[in-house]
């Protein structure tokens, strides 16, 4: 990665520029430079010139077009969207859509919000593709989720204790007090067998893959479903495309943040219904770094760039 000056861009009618404060950092933006189905579709429909990575962000309105809907000196999250034309989070200043941002309130800060788009977008979608409530109660769902301390997996067991849900999380031994600590049940998978101890707390509505098939397969992961389950890949490896295509239980689900799913996030936050955790910032400058911190896995909660 290279930090370098590229010209502004002009804005749309409803668009607005937003001057960066906070940036989340997610495995997906690291993933978009090495190739694969994410890079091929940002060479067909995202803008022309550098590549610019990354999704999240969180900042101040400081120029609107002219019908968006915020106002100058607005305090936004929002998210990017290179299917869009637009360029990556990772600068100074971002050019989106009005209805790509929520409105923050006072008391939410720039870098809770900047953790909150991807890994909430996420979770929310998965939710809604097990038929599960996005809002509301839900006391009768049983929740999995493999790889439970990061970005995701945190935020999908703050949102299923906030449905009145039962909630299991696969973690390591230094991650298990914090997974109790968010109202999930911890399976500690340096202790034994992970699935083999998820099954006593099943059938589940949903089990949220975010570490792989190659450590969890997704035969094994199948067989804990109730009837009408999902099994999320939040990972996808080349093997999984077999049971994605001929198997309703098997989806692929990457969250795609707006601001109908953004509000709520907001709104469950500044309720105290969700706590964000940030395990580290870099400047902007040192986004390299960054993703390497990210490639290497382990990372609990988020990591953040700050302009």
């Amino acid at each position: 990665l290279v930090l370098q000056e590229l010209p502004a861009k002009p804005l749309g009618r409803r668009d607005v520029r937003v001057k960066l404060h906070s940036i989340g950092v997610n495995p997906v933006d690291w993933k978009m430079r090495s190739g694969g189905p994410l890079r091929f579709a940002h060479r067909f429909l995202g803008p022309r010139g550098p590549l610019v990575v990354g999704v999240d962000f969180a900042g101040e309105v400081v120029e609107c077009g002219a019908q968006a809907d915020l106002k100058l000196a607005t305090r936004v999250v929002g998210a990017t969207d290179f299917s869009r034309g637009q360029r990556g989070s990772y600068a100074s200043e971002v050019v989106v859509r009005d209805d790509q941002c929520a409105v923050l309130p006072d008391s939410v800060g720039y870098d809770d919000a900047a953790c909150l788009p991807v890994p909430g977008a996420t979770a929310l979608r998965c939710f809604a593709e097990a038929g599960l409530p996005t809002v509301g109660k839900a006391p009768s769902a049983r929740i999995l989720v493999l790889g439970a301390s990061g970005g995701v997996g945190l935020i999908t067991l703050q949102l299923a204790r906030a449905m009145g849900a039962t909630a299991v999380g696969v973690c390591s031994s230094r991650n298990r007090a914090l997974v109790e600590r968010l109202g999930a049940i911890a399976i500690d998978y340096t202790a034994g067998d992970a699935l083999t101890a998820a099954r006593e707390h099943g059938p589940f509505d949903l089990v949220l893959q975010g570490v792989g098939s190659d450590v969890y397969p997704l035969a094994r992961c199948r067989a804990l479903l109730k009837d009408k389950g999902l099994v999320a890949l939040i990972v996808v490896n080349p093997s999984d495309v077999p049971s994605m295509l001929f198997r309703r239980s098997v989806k692929s689900v990457l969250g795609r943040p707006d601001r109908s799913m953004l509000e709520p996030l907001v709104a469950a936050f500044a309720r105290g219904e969700i706590e964000t955790l940030v395990e580290e910032r870099f400047a902007l400058a040192d986004a390299e770094q960054a993703h390497q911190r990210s490639k290497a896995g382990k990372v609990v909660g988020k990591l953040l760039l700050i302009p």
